[in-house]
């Protein structure tokens, strides 16, 4: 018997088809031990001893494994063909050596890049043994990134309240997030104008040119810097009524195909093409990779998706060609295969590019074996990788000159045409921030002096735009520009930042929170070193000596550890008013912009005369004044307006007309409010005794409305103030049932109810204004997942019985199953990959009759009034013999 290892069940049920009976394939379910998160797991004075910690779900399946290996004659480590699969099979090989359980079995290494017959039959006819260099690789990445990290992150959490952990490489990106913030924010925009002029050519043909002479001068960008300036020039060519083609400049270019996927393009096309985050990304094309039901066969459509490589093999080459000279015409095909080659930084890690496994296995023929995001992504992965080898585009390229017969001003148009599409007629690349469209015009064709008949003069308003917040795609391009991370690493790294709150993605934008800005400046002052991205780019190119045999991986341990070791004892006597001083310097721009009216925005709105600084309290970073404790203003960390500074004291709106009490605008620990009414003094109580909360008459106490999320406190007057206290407000009755809705705001903002089914209002909806037909057509919405619920790792399909989706979440727990607010949890040992819906189906009619039997318990185990009593004395008892 020979045993195999691989890491998901999924690609152990492929693999174990290729290999027989005399095969037994197991999975470790990726990594088995790990350095444990706690002081001492790395000893840089014991020569960087490490002490690794066996996951406790691990320890099952690896007794498993001891057990099938004993009387085997053969244990094969197939893991994935990089470091992180080098580094699982050699835990795996040293923990059965550990118990005993490799005596006589002969251990070979097994790497192959695709998961089809043919590859894996072949990688099992050349095994090896295991890569020494690629483990300490692994070893010295594992060992610095736990330094940094329990090193860094307790000075943090001591100098910097509230914040979370510090990273080698999530530092690095944080910074690069953070400082484009910064940008932005000093971004003052320049205003320049431009203008266009329709022209009609004697066909009858219109195309657009824009004015770039004038009087015989050509214009910068800022030479119509005003509306003054652009009306002058825009008199200057309405002057005259006939023009004439000057000049007529045409060439013809040859665009190439982009080169096959490597994992961060992979990561930004699919960002930009599909919407997927790169989590997203690698986690459907790890089913891609492992293998997909496809008729009753079980084949990886892609190969190993973590690589920085761009080259194919001569077989993927091969039939490219071929199915492109069959699919497209032989005009599609270039006389020589395009060979791509990049300067990887590390050839032992550099493997093949992202292509499909089989290149005549077209998208459209998998209908109904892939989910949506699937499909779409081995779509992408297959065009890309197709088209690499198709024809270059010719495009025709032309610039045509305008003047009228005196020439006084010049205009310019330009355009392009696609004489033959190759490449394009498959694939066409996005970029993150693309330009306008003016290159791609398509103008009419023109010659030297012919005739055109000016029309329409649009004089156009510019504004110079800051630089662009970075995407997850934008960013992995940037990293990976700067030699910082690695593949393997992006999608992980944004993830932390994210889940850490250090940043948000808003509109597919990465936006630094005020906790992320605290830290990247708090990183830059003290410990700077470590997060220049030339420093962190060198670092990453040691590592790569490291698992190409060039340097040993304790030497470079030693020399990162020496400096920084310094560096964390140098902030030992740092106090806490310096750190406060050095931030609140260093971001004081960014919570105290200048105003408008030019006062100070650090001036305290309710003494007015302390100042506002940065403050750390036990929870973290706020906003307070310089006066405490006689003046005890405090608000939160972030960028205030002057009407949110206005609102912070007590505003009187009028009088309510029905009750004659005083309506207020307040602010509350929960944000501003309205109340009708003055709130009733205390009553008195004795010392130390507490005030039990039906002392206060609910009668006594004014009635409340929250405002509603976006709405400013200086927009709220007497009127709205009343028709936030009168909510919840009929809207009308549904016309189906004649059921009233109603619309109110609650702990999650505003909503609209009708019987026991809530709707949260869309960001432009007004729950003071919704009417009923708005309200009926948000109703009758399908459900969508809320804002920071758990994404799916897969679809199902709709339930076969009560309809609706079932689908695989990752929870806190492990994998479960859900539908129609049943969740129940996969059995032990089951992947997200083996479940079928009939399963599925299964599981959940037997938790919801769990869940069923306990509403219907009446009681049955719950503890009584009378239990709780009399097991009071019991556990005094128990409490006072623990305390002997």
């Amino acid at each position: 018997m020979n045993v195999v290892i691989v890491e998901s069940p999924a690609k152990a049920k492929t693999i174990n088809k290729y290999l027989g009976k005399d095969f037994k394939v197991l999975a470790s379910y990726g990594h088995v031990r790990d350095l444990p998160a706690k002081d001492g797991s790395v000893r840089p004075d014991e020569d960087f001893a490490m002490s690794w910690a066996i996951d406790q779900r691990a320890d099952k399946r690896l007794k498993e494994i001891a057990t099938a290996v004993k009387g085997a004659q053969h244990l094969y480590l197939a893991t994935d063909p990089d470091r992180e699969g080098e580094a699982i099979s050699w835990h795996v090989q040293e923990i059965l050596r550990q118990r005993k359980a490799l005596q006589g079995v002969d251990v070979k290494r097994v790497v192959f890049n695709e998961v089809t017959k043919a590859a894996v039959q072949e990688a099992f006819r050349h095994p090896r043994e295991l890569d020494r260099e690629l483990i300490d690789a692994y070893m010295a990445r594992r060992a610095l990134d736990y330094l940094v990290g329990f090193t860094l992150s307790p000075v943090l959490w001591r100098k910097l309240p509230g914040s979370r952990s510090a990273g080698r490489v999530q530092s690095v990106a944080l910074r690069l997030i953070c400082e484009r913030e910064a940008e932005v924010e000093a971004f003052k925009p320049r205003e320049y104008w431009s203008i266009e002029v329709d022209f009609l050519t004697r066909s009858g043909d219109r195309f657009t040119a824009r004015l770039t002479h004038l009087n015989g001068q050509k214009l910068d960008k800022f030479d119509l810097a005003t509306e003054q300036q652009a009306r002058e020039a825009a008199d200057a060519i309405l002057k005259h009524l006939d023009y004439a083609v000057a000049t007529v400049e045409k060439k013809q270019i040859r665009r190439n195909p982009p080169p096959p996927f490597t994992t961060s393009t992979l990561q930004q096309e699919a960002s930009r093409k599909l919407g997927l985050g790169a989590s997203r990304t690698m986690r459907t094309a790890q089913r891609l990779y492992e293998g997909i039901d496809i008729g009753g066969e079980t084949v990886g459509l892609i190969t190993y998706m973590r690589t920085d490589g761009v080259s194919l093999s001569n077989e993927a080459i091969a039939a490219a060609r071929e199915m492109i000279a069959t699919q497209y015409g032989p005009q599609y095909r270039p006389d020589e295969p395009r060979i791509y080659r990049n300067a990887a930084k590390n050839a032992q890690e550099a493997h093949e590019a992202i292509r499909p496994t089989d290149m005549h296995r077209r998208p459209e023929s998998l209908p109904g074996h892939l989910d949506s995001d699937e499909r779409r992504l081995y779509e992408l992965v297959w065009k890309r990788a197709v088209a690499s080898q198709m024809s270059s585009a010719a495009i025709d390229q032309v610039a045509i000159d305008i003047m009228p017969a005196d020439g006084t001003v010049t205009l310019r148009a330009t355009g392009s045409t696609v004489v033959f599409d190759g490449f394009l007629t498959l694939y066409t690349e996005d970029a993150d921030d693309p330009e306008g469209d003016e290159e791609t015009r398509r103008l009419p064709t023109l010659n030297e002096r012919d005739a055109l008949t000016r029309d329409k003069v649009d004089p156009q308003q510019h504004f110079t735009q800051p630089p662009p917040r970075y995407t997850e795609a934008s960013l992995v391009k940037k990293l990976e520009e700067l030699g910082i991370g690695r593949p393997s690493t992006y999608a992980s790294t944004m993830q932390v930042l994210q889940d850490r709150k250090y940043v948000r993605l808003d509109k597919k934008r990465l936006i630094p929170e005020d906790r992320g800005r605290l830290v990247t400046a708090f990183l830059m002052e003290f410990f700077k070193r470590y997060v220049e991205y030339d420093f962190t780019a060198d670092l990453e190119n040691k590592l790569d000596d490291i698992s190409g045999g060039r340097v040993d991986w304790k030497r470079v341990l030693e020399e990162f550890w020496r400096d920084f070791s310094a560096a964390v004892a140098g902030t030992k006597d740092l106090n806490i008013t310096q750190v406060i001083d050095t931030l609140d310097e260093e971001l004081g721009r960014h919570f105290f912009p200048e105003r408008a009216d030019g006062s100070d925005a650090r001036l305290c709105p309710i003494c007015g005369q302390g100042r506002l600084g940065l403050k750390l309290g036990r929870f973290g970073a706020f906003i307070g004044c310089s006066r405490y404790p006689e003046c005890r203003y405090t608000r939160a960390l972030g960028v205030h307006s002057d009407a949110d500074a206005a609102a912070a004291e007590p505003r009187e709106l009028g009088t309510d007309p029905k009750t004659g009490l005083p309506v207020t605008l307040k602010k509350g620990p929960y944000g501003p409010y309205v109340q009708l009414g003055e709130t009733p003094p205390k009553p008195p109580r004795e010392k130390g005794k507490r005030a039990k909360k039906s002392e206060t008459p609910a009668a006594e106490k004014p009635k409340r409305a929250s405002l509603p999320k976006g709405v400013s406190p200086a927009d709220i007057d007497l009127e709205k103030a009343l028709k936030l206290l009168a909510l919840p407000r009929e809207v009308g009755p549904h016309p189906q049932d004649g059921e009233i809705i109603v619309a109110g705001v609650g702990r999650f903002g505003p909503y609209i109810r009708h019987g026991k089914v809530y709707k949260s209002l869309a960001a432009d909806d007004d729950v003071l204004t919704i009417g009923l037909n708005r309200a009926v057509s948000l109703l009758a919405e399908p459900r969508k997942f809320r804002r920071g619920a758990p994404e799916p790792i897969k679809e199902l399909g709709e339930h076969p019985a009560n309809g609706g989706p079932v689908r695989i979440y990752n929870g806190k727990y492990g994998a479960y199953v859900s539908h129609d607010s049943i969740n129940a949890t996969l059995p032990g040992g089951m992947a997200p990959e083996e479940l079928t819906m009939d399963r599925a189906v299964e599981l959940l009619a037997e938790r919801a009759a769990r869940a069923g039997g306990r509403r219907s318990g009446r009681g049955r185990g719950r503890t009584t009034k009378a239990q709780s009593e009399a097991k009071k004395p019991a556990k005094k008892k128990q409490a006072a013999t623990a305390a002997e």
